[in-house]
């Protein structure tokens, strides 16, 4: 008998994606792995059971975990999961490990190695794992159909012979990979489409995809990216001149989506109550940072909210799960390459080489240590999160972005608009 793979059923209720898919099954089987899907895993992603067992698949239960060397999850394991699985246990996961010390710390006690696929460094070798890029992508396409769907008008013009109904106009806040497929989706539907971020290089990306981008572009904004291509913070100033801009906009708009998180703290507050005041009835906002406080003021996880001027606040949770049919396709494909080069082809078991780039830049806990730099001390001084950037601070960070480099102490926000 080969080595186990364990696909879970999710618990969290919100999450119907699942780790595997039948192809991707049918390519573990043949890297030497016994694959067992517990019943019912993949019905919220229309997989049945019986196509994950038409292609050498065990259907079994949650107690079968005890049993593999692998497990491949969606979420991070709940506690009563971590008793399940044995010592030694290679765990492959979305982990959201920020601000979540004591989940940490838990999967290092239950002596599993954990990996979080959402630290998969940006390299060409990794592409094919980028679990950020896979799922924001989806999220960005979603997040315009529930914006639709809560606008209740066209959002193409239409000319016709009892009139002319005018086009929606659109605006992105963020152009990450999420932000990105927003923008091509509206214009898809026939929306006037704008779109901001502080960083210059994806001005050209924006108007590629029949966009207008929107920011101040003073000299300061033509050095606002570093080397890594993150956005640096701006001068009070700057802040005060993009804010003003970005509120005027804000009130000619019909739809809003906003995509901005910055790894390791609070969603940035790009849209304030004033902000949100100054919309027309009916108009939308879709929060797409919901989950980590979000980037509008008065979005609630979880809830379609409306203001007392009208407008639509949406603060679905967990967006790519909404898609969960083609992300759990493309979330399985992220895992299985990734697993793929941790399998000692020969022996075809597997074979965690420690010194490569991947597995350091994921691997979370090891023989019962924490062993990532980010949180390493997570047992012994858990983690203080930072306030959340203001609406009044104008940052505009990708939501598929990876952390930028530590810095000594955390930045205090400068200035107000």
């Amino acid at each position: 008998m080969g080595q186990i793979v364990f696909i879970p059923r999710e618990l969290d209720p919100n999450e119907p994606r699942v780790a595997a898919s039948p192809e991707t099954v049918k390519r573990l089987a043949g890297l030497g792995f016994d694959v067992i899907v517990e019943k019912g895993a993949g019905l919220g992603s229309r997989i049945p059971d019986q196509d994950f067992a038409a292609v050498g698949a065990a259907i079994g239960k949650a107690t079968d975990a005890s049993k593999a060397d692998v497990v491949l999850k969606v979420r991070r394991p709940t506690d009563a999961e971590l008793k399940g699985y044995k010592s030694g246990a290679a765990v492959i996961a979305i982990m959201d490990p920020y601000g979540n010390d004591a989940a940490v710390a838990a999967m290092a006690k239950a002596g599993i190695t954990a990996f979080s696929m959402e630290f998969m460094p940006r390299i060409t070798r990794a592409q094919v794992m980028d679990v950020l890029s896979s799922q924001a992508n989806l999220a960005g396409y979603q997040a315009v159909i529930d914006a639709a769907a809560e606008y209740d008008r066209a959002l193409p013009m239409m000319m016709t012979a009892a009139g002319t109904v005018p086009a929606a106009k659109t605006f992105i806040m963020g152009v990450g990979v999420a932000g990105l497929q927003a923008i091509a989706t509206a214009r898809r539907l026939g929306a006037i489409v704008t779109a901001t971020d502080v960083r210059p290089a994806v001005k050209e990306q924006v108007q590629s995809l029949g966009a207008k981008f929107l920011a101040v572009e003073d000299e300061e904004f033509k050095a606002a990216e570093t080397a890594g291509g993150y956005a640096k913070e701006m001068s009070k100033e700057y802040q005060a001149k993009q804010a003003a801009l970005t509120a005027e906009h804000i009130a000619k708009q019909d739809i809003v989506i906003t995509t901005a998180l910055i790894p390791g703290r609070p969603a940035p507050k790009l849209v304030s109550a004033a902000m949100v005041a100054s919309m027309k009835p009916g108009s939308v906002i879709v929060d797409l940072a919901v989950e980590r406080g979000g980037n509008v003021e008065g979005a609630v996880p979880g809830k379609v909210v409306t203001t007392e001027n009208g407008v639509k606040i949406v603060g679905h949770l967990n967006v790519p799960g909404r898609v969960a049919a083609s992300a759990s396709l493309l979330y399985a494909k992220n895992l299985y390459a990734f697993v793929e080069t941790m399998v000692d082809k020969t022996s075809k078991t597997l074979a965690i080489k420690r010194d490569d780039e991947l597995v350091k830049a994921t691997m979370l806990t090891d023989g019962g240590r924490v062993v990532h730099p980010n949180f390493a001390k997570a047992a012994e001084e858990p983690r203080t999160e930072p306030a959340a950037i203001p609406a009044t601070t104008m940052v505009a960070v990708a939501a598929d972005a990876k952390p930028p480099a530590k810095k000594k102490a955390a930045a205090k926000p400068k200035g107000t608009a």
